[in-house]
This record gives structure tokens, sequence and C-alpha cells, in this order.
């Protein structure tokens, strides 16, 4: 298993970034967090500090599992922003890679790119204009083989779930789940 990449830029939903990265360590995924920002100090919409394990030029993304784009305004807006990220986003799916985006990201990072183009997705209510190239379903979470999308913060535990699910199996993903326990 590789490892996987959440970016977080100033306004992330902390809720989104912060669950999957909590899920995925306790399925024993290596993942880290990722700034976009020139320094490794990121500010959620709701005012909460986090300090990201690494910057986004640190990275070696070669060989990366998943790029997981958490949701909020404006760190959505600020993940779309970012030139750099685009071109990996693009460049992972073109090469088949892992991606995941939850609430506002599915539509302004992910859309935009055509990443969601033809597929079945989620967003957050109120967003899924954006998607126009996309079949928009009105669940939680639609998980396919390489692309996950959420609809929004109450949905992050069942999102970040299916990101296990995906790598390590669902009865794996309902140990996580029922070590939480969730039911």
């Amino acid at each position: 298993m590789n490892r996987s990449f959440v970016f977080l830029a100033d306004g992330f939903e902390e809720i989104e970034a912060l669950t999957v990265v909590d899920v995925m360590r306790r399925a024993g995924m290596d993942v880290k967090t990722v700034s976009i920002n020139k320094t490794n100090k990121v500010t959620g919409a709701h005012g909460i500090g986090v300090e990201a394990d690494i910057l986004f030029d640190e990275a070696d993304y070669s060989d990366a599992e998943w790029l997981v784009a958490p949701g909020g305004m404006p760190g959505a807006t600020h993940l779309h922003e970012h030139a750099q990220l685009s071109a990996l986003l693009s460049s992972h799916n073109d090469k088949g890679g892992k991606i995941a985006a939850i609430c506002a990201a599915p539509a302004v990072v992910l859309s935009p790119l055509g990443i969601l183009d033809g597929k079945e997705a989620t967003c957050y209510p109120g967003f899924e204009q954006m998607c126009e190239k996309a079949v928009m379903k009105n669940q939680p979470v639609v998980a396919l083989d390489r692309i996950i999308t959420g609809n929004g913060p109450a949905s992050a535990t069942k999102f970040a779930l299916a990101i296990v699910a995906n790598s390590m199996g669902e009865a794996f993903a309902r140990e996580v789940a029922d070590g939480m326990l969730l039911k």
C-alpha cells in the first residue's frame, strides 16, 4: 500500500479532512496531510488551526495511492486555484490513480478538471449544477472503483471508510468501524 495525501487549504472543512486522516491511520494506511500554503499552518473554515505534515512541494506523489480533497469554503476554491494540485490531480486521474473528494470539492475541484465526466458522483447540495457532465446522485457517498465522492460533513466517516474499504477490503473497513463503535 502506497502513501496517500489529504490536501489542506485555508478554509478547509475540519471534520471532512481530519476524519479521513484519522480513519485511514486507524486502518494502518500511510496518509499525510499536505499544506498548499507557504507554511505548514492551515486554518480551517471554523477557525481551527492545523499543522500539516508536509508542504505541497515537499512530497513525492509518484506512487501515491489516494489523493483526497476535503471540502469547505473557501478551502475548496483555494484547492481549485492551486495550479500544481490541479495538474497533479489530472495526471493521477489519467494514469488510473485513486481520487476522493467530499462536500464542495467534487464540484469545485474535480469537475472543472473533467475527472467526474460521465461518472456517478455526489457533492454538497446546491453545487450539483457545477457537475454538468457527471451523473449526480443524492446520496451520502458514491464509491466507484477509483473515484469516491461524499456529500458533506455528516458523511465524513462513511466517506473515509469507503476509502479504507477500497484499499483494504470491506471486511477490514467493518473492523475499523466496529473499533470506532459505529453501527
